[in-house]
């Protein structure tokens, strides 16, 4: 049966980084990922200026009903079709992308520990807790890369949306982890950690 391991944290705590490092010591032919950040409602149906003023770091704005049935899926050993989502205009571009169900499914998510029907489904849970100031900074350099956006405009919607939700969504599930990771903590060695769940190593030692 494919496991789920779930990695949660602040905006820029570096989940995607700690999945990324746990796929280059599996393999790609073992693990597969899944990003709750897929799963946002569409609000194409908005005007533009509304889209905008959407509190994309509430539970509200996921559609958990969408993401729990999913991850149900993959632990079954079906594959499933995940919605895409373009962060520059807050709606569902009606393209999907297929995740197979591998050894390991890494899910990583802001809120992922937020909806009990979510840690439930996983089978290891980790969360990264990294300060506010280098969350934001590492937010601001992704925005504006990989989601075209304004550096001010990524600093305002910090400041009004992201800054509070952690102490109210994200901060009380960190003791319901497996594992917590320290900012000053080597991700690499983190994902080693983790890929010695799957594959524990041998004792080369003689037993006499």
């Amino acid at each position: 049966m494919t496991r789920l391991f779930g990695i949660c944290g602040g905006s820029g705590a570096g989940k995607t980084t700690l999945t990324t490092e746990v796929g280059r010591r599996l393999g790609e032919r073992r693990i597969s990922a899944l990003a709750f950040d897929a799963y946002y409602h569409c609000h194409g149906h908005l005007a533009p200026a509304d889209r905008a003023e959407v509190n994309y770091d509430h539970p509200d704005a996921l559609d958990v009903d969408l993401f729990t049935t999913h991850l149900d899926d993959l632990r079954r050993g079906r594959p499933v079709e995940v919605p895409q989502y373009d962060f520059a205009s807050h709606s569902r571009t009606g393209a999907s992308v297929r995740v197979d169900a591998r050894d390991i499914v890494i899910v990583e998510g802001i809120l992922l520990f937020a909806f009990t029907e979510i840690r439930e489904l996983l089978d290891h849970t980790v969360f990264i807790d990294v300060p506010e100031p280098v969350r934001l900074e590492r937010r601001i350099r992704r925005d504006v890369a990989e989601r075209g956006r304004e550096p001010d405009d990524v600093r305002r919607q910090f400041r009004a949306t992201v800054a509070p939700m952690p102490d109210r969504h994200v901060q009380p599930h960190r003791e319901r982890a497996d594992r917590v990771v320290g900012h000053d903590e080597d991700l690499g060695r983190v994902a080693a950690e983790l890929a010695d769940l799957v594959d524990p190593p041998i004792d080369l030692r003689d037993d006499a």
